[in-house]
């Protein structure tokens, strides 16, 4: 299972607030939803989110075994 890094809480303290981030169609209401809801995302808004923060996958991501 991929658990979410706080992206939200990485992309605001990058200056990327949700306002800006849907004003500016970077990520669309949608897929902050989804971020929020810990649903996944597909790997285009992964590279997208990366892209924003200058990071590696592994910031943002991380895997723990399904139990």
């Amino acid at each position: 299972m991929l658990i979410y890094k706080d992206i939200l809480g990485q992309l605001s303290a990058a200056g990327f607030t949700t306002y800006r981030l849907r004003k500016e169609k970077l990520l669309s209401e949608r897929t902050i939803q989804r971020i929020r809801d810990g649903d996944p995302i597909n790997t285009t808004t992964i590279d997208a989110i990366c892209t924003l923060l200058n990071c590696q996958p592994d910031k943002i991501l991380e895997y723990k075994k399904d139990e």
